[in-house]
């Protein structure tokens, strides 16, 4: 499914407007196709629950395990003289340690003040935990290290300096993570239109509105793209964090900017927590193109989106990107919000992938995780084979909202 835009400039509202109403009516086909599927899903939710609640006892222990290990290093080190202040530390942190699972799951039920409030700090300490985690294990470190060198280490002073670094590191992250940086990038794509040279394309992914970032946050974003004036904005997905939100509501701020060749979104995995459409339909009525499995030619460039769900199969993608009917003889750029199956892209023609998803770790020691997973197209631009790829670290924050090791951005693509 394609649909081709002109070249005149004079016809760029004219051509806006075809483009809407043509992704108005894709989206009433998919909402369509989606809801002969239910059925199915319904016969997978209990499996599903199961699954869910595994997961959910999974973390809880994690984090029950975490919050120990803090509690008795910090005692261990800090010292007992105090029963009352120990006995208050000892139940702050018992609440704490299942502070991020309750919030989670009531943002998923409730879109109220108290609950927001209440995932803000959950989430906010869990940032701090993970810090405070590595602070425990390197006072143990660097305690035994020091026994071993015959050195008289002083217990107290040894923990008061490890963990006022980690929570000097967990300031900075919380600072870091509203600092929005802009990058710019230079891309050349193999038979690019003449038209597009020069011409300069906006990503913004992993915007994650919810009861973290909101409507103030997505305004913000808005505010410096009026400034950078950018062609055309692509969002490959997660602009929503998957809590219960107004969709509309959240999306409202985009009516206030619209580039030249028009916005264009899929869905990221966090839009597919749940039924998708309310999402689809938040982004729609603030004038964002939704990209369902298909493909639209501005100005003579290719813009293929598909959803991530259908990325996730390799068969299934496949089959998406071939009814896409992709000229390899013209420039195409994909909008999939993970860095995965690049053998598919590439063997379907593709010239550029733009993706996010990763938050490049977002914080230590996810980092070297994430690493570990998505190789070199973790971040930033990379070739595979005749393929380029560029994944951003987005610009919001999944969990706790700080970034360390990583920076929020809005890309700049100029192609040349």
């Amino acid at each position: 499914m394609s649909t081709a835009y002109g070249d005149s400039a004079a016809n760029t509202h004219a051509q806006t407007e075809i483009a809407r109403a043509h992704l108005k009516h894709s989206n009433t086909i998919a909402v369509s196709d989606e809801r002969q599927t239910h059925p199915r899903i319904a016969a997978e939710a209990a499996p599903l629950r199961g699954r869910i609640a595994a997961f959910v006892a999974v973390v809880q222990t994690i984090l029950f395990l975490g919050h120990w290990f803090v509690y008795e290093t910090w005692v261990s080190f800090w010292g007992t003289s105090n029963r009352h202040a120990t006995e208050d530390l000892r139940w702050a942190l018992a609440i704490l340690s299942v502070s991020f699972v309750a919030a989670t799951l009531l943002a998923h039920r409730f879109n109220n003040a108290p609950v927001r409030v209440l995932y803000r700090i959950a989430a906010g300490w869990l940032g701090f935990l993970n810090f405070f985690f590595f602070a425990a294990f390197t006072t143990w470190i660097a305690y035994v290290g020091g026994r071993i060198a015959g050195l008289s280490v002083n217990r107290p002073i040894l923990a008061l300096v490890i963990f006022g670094a980690a929570t000097c590191t967990a300031l900075y992250g919380i600072a870091n993570a509203r600092w929005i940086r802009v990058r710019r990038i230079s891309v050349r794509l193999p038979n690019l239109p003449a038209a597009w040279r020069g011409r300069v394309a906006a990503l913004v992914s992993d915007v994650h509105l919810g009861h973290v970032n909101g409507a103030g946050f997505m305004r913000c974003i808005v505010e410096k793209l009026k400034r950078l004036q950018p062609d055309i904005v692509f969002i490959p997905g997660d602009l929503y964090d998957g809590t219960r939100v107004d969709p509309a509501a959240l999306a409202a701020p985009w009516k206030e900017f619209s580039p030249k060749f028009g916005t264009y979104f899929v869905t990221g995995n966090h839009e597919e927590f749940t039924d998708p459409r309310k999402y689809l339909d938040g982004v729609g009525s603030a004038g964002v193109g939704v990209l369902n499995n298909e493909k639209v030619v501005i100005d003579g460039l290719q813009v293929v989106g598909v959803h991530f769900s259908d990325t996730t199969r390799e068969e299934r993608f496949q089959s998406v990107l071939a009814r896409t009917q992709i000229d390899r003889r013209q420039a195409s750029i994909l909008l999939s919000h993970a860095p995965h199956a690049l053998d598919v892209v590439e063997r379907a023609g593709i010239s550029l992938q733009l993706s996010g998803h990763t938050h490049g770790g977002q914080i230590f020691p996810s980092t070297w995780f994430t690493k570990r997973i998505f190789g070199p197209f973790t971040y930033g631009l990379q070739q595979y084979r005749n393929l380029a790829v560029f994944t951003t670290s987005g610009i919001g924050t999944w969990g706790p909202p700080l970034r360390v090791g990583t920076s929020p951005e809005i890309v700049l693509i100029q192609f040349d």
